[in-house]
């Protein structure tokens, strides 16, 4: 078997694990149709550090530190660890909460909303025609000369996001007092906290073999079409996700009373929009950015750190969106956040075009 082949049966069956495990985990306690999220474990996960202090949403998700440090064992076993960084550091950074911003006015990062979509919400329809957008765009500016500096070798600086992984990871196993569980709302539901960990990381020992990305795999579609073998993983997450939910009783297709959803479809388009550009310009959906962090990437690792304290301040500021509508300071963000984006995308061309 080819390298090439190989290649795409690890991406097919890790979109194949992503699909049953993200459907799996709601059936065992995960919220519905959020058994995976990764914007969503961000704002739980900094929400039991105590750094904001929405009472709903504060619970150490054991997936999250299950993702970083699958990869980190997995880059490790295969001789992939490789700590490297420099390239634009405070864009990055910038990104990561941009990130989650848009994710918050979506509610939810592009795992679950093809979760949601394949649990038969409608809703996220508009979430996929904005994500497909955003990626379009991220890629015109591409074409436009539009790149980050490449990285260069960084010895020790990889360590630094898995290392504050495995502390959580201790936090997790030891429960300090200092840390806040919700009693009641979306993060007081959830798996059993040792099947979570073991799922997180299996999906970041698969992702990081894999390179499996969301926002990748609708990039390499454009550029390679069929050949692109992301795309198959997608693929794969989808009819899988579709299948487990068919199985266990929860697609339940329309447009009203939808868990974790609003009717606000302009926004949920801009949202997701904003997180499809964003993650071209970086190199990856918010789940990559956790797998590349886990394997030394120390310019994922800022964009992590831009997305805890996203997470944080998502729900401190009143900018996350709810079943009742997306807040003013939400549609704010999100309108800054291409500001953003766009004003990254001038500075950072570094030639013109024939």
């Amino acid at each position: 078997m080819s390298l090439r082949d190989r290649h795409l049966w690890m991406v097919i069956a890790s979109g194949t694990l992503l699909g049953a495990l993200g459907v799996l985990l709601s059936v065992w306690g995960n919220p519905q149709n959020s058994g995976i999220c990764v914007s969503c474990f961000l704002e739980n996960s900094v929400g039991a550090l105590g750094m904001h202090d929405n009472p709903r949403m504060q619970y150490l998700r054991p997936e999250l530190i299950g993702f970083v440090l699958g990869a980190l064992v997995c880059s490790t076993a295969f001789g992939e660890f490789r700590s490297r960084g420099g390239s634009a550091p405070l864009p990055r950074l910038f990104s990561g909460f941009f990130l989650m911003v848009g994710c918050a006015v979506f509610i939810g990062c592009p795992i679950k909303l093809f979760l949601r979509f394949t649990a038969g919400d409608l809703t996220a329809a508009a979430g996929v025609v904005g994500l497909v957008f955003g990626v379009w765009a991220g890629l015109r500016m591409m074409a436009e000369g539009v790149q980050l500096d490449k990285p260069r070798s960084q010895p020790g600086a990889g360590l630094l996001i898995p290392g504050v992984f495995v502390m959580l990871l201790v936090f997790l196993l030891l429960r300090p007092g200092f840390l806040v569980f919700s009693e009641r709302g979306s993060s007081a539901q959830h798996a059993p906290w040792l099947i979570a960990l073991a799922a997180g990381l299996a999906l970041g020992a698969f992702a990081q073999r894999s390179r499996f990305c969301v926002t990748g795999g609708i990039r390499d579609t454009f550029l390679l079409g069929r050949r692109s073998p992301l795309l198959w993983g997608i693929v794969s997450f989808v009819a899988i996700a579709v299948v487990f939910n068919l199985a266990t009783g929860n697609f339940r297709p329309g447009l009203y009373g939808q868990p974790g959803a609003h009717l606000e479809f302009i926004w949920s388009f801009l949202g997701m929009g904003l997180v499809g550009w964003i993650s071209v310009l970086i190199g990856g959906c918010p789940f990559r950015q956790l797998i590349k962090a886990g394997e030394g990437d120390a310019d994922a690792g800022l964009v992590v750190v831009g997305m805890l304290l996203g997470g944080a301040l998502v729900q401190a500021w009143g900018i996350a969106a709810s079943a009742a509508g997306v807040p003013l300071y939400g549609k704010a963000a999100v309108m800054v956040g291409f500001i953003f984006v766009f004003g990254v995308s001038l500075v950072s061309r570094d030639r013109v075009p024939d």
